[in-house]
């Protein structure tokens, strides 16, 4: 029968009831003999599984190697239309349609989801008899998210001119994720926070709305522009 056992230290000892002395044992093999007496043998048994992990790190590695040689052969011997097409460009064209997707699914599920959170956090409020709380809260998140467009807008001008308004896409998701854990804040977090939430919500998406509303109109000014200057000239 053998038994593993983890001794941190052990002091050398000896005593009169038979006791073997023992010196600094760690990771040690007890082998329990039918007469009571004790043997202390080395794991190599370890040893043995630290060289297998080894070796099976050195086989992953050697496989990836092989991997890599084989996609690198595979593209030496493609044809030259291959090699020539503009795969860089198919790359960024596609993360483009993905996040144009995401953002279209976003802004037409955005309002529902975001009205029906309002409802329910206003129930609760008015099941816990503190409605009146509401408006406070309300009010500040939109200055909140005022005061955050205005200072995006400031750091970096260029935003104004951007095809997608980011700055108001990472105020909205600061605020989402403020808004999540609703039911998990203490009482009067949950009173107050999610309302705080929702006005900086609702006025982010005013100012979205009213990005979305200000490219269409200086486009179809140049547009106008344009073609009267080309008919002036003509």
């Amino acid at each position: 029968m053998a038994l593993k056992l983890n001794f941190p230290t052990a002091r050398a000892s000896s005593s009169k009831q038979g006791f073997l002395p023992c010196r600094q044992m760690e990771n040690y093999i007890v082998s329990v003999k039918p007469k009571g007496m004790c043997q202390f043998t080395q794991p190599h048994i370890l040893c043995a599984m630290n060289m297998t992990a080894g070796r099976s790190d050195e086989s992953g590695k050697l496989k990836f190697d092989h991997i890599v040689h084989k996609a690198k052969q595979l593209w030496d011997g493609s044809p030259q239309p291959v090699k020539s097409f503009p795969w860089n460009r198919a790359f960024d064209n596609f993360i483009q349609l993905i996040l144009d997707t995401a953002l279209v699914v976003i802004k037409y599920l955005s309002l529902p989801i975001f009205a029906v959170s309002c409802l329910s956090e206003m129930s609760y409020c008015a099941h816990e008899r503190k409605l009146y709380f509401v408006p406070l809260p309300f009010l500040v998140g939109a200055a909140v998210a005022g005061i955050l467009r205005t200072a995006a807008l400031e750091s970096s001008p260029s935003l104004k001119n951007a095809e997608v308004p980011w700055h108001l896409i990472a105020v909205a998701i600061f605020f989402t994720l403020i808004k999540w854990p609703g039911p998990y804040y203490p009482y009067w977090g949950r009173l107050l926070i999610p309302h705080f939430a929702n006005g900086a919500l609702l006025r982010t998406l005013w100012f979205t709305f009213l990005w979305y509303r200000r490219p269409k109109k200086s486009s179809e000014t140049t547009v106008g522009a344009s073609t009267a200057s080309t008919e002036d000239t003509v």
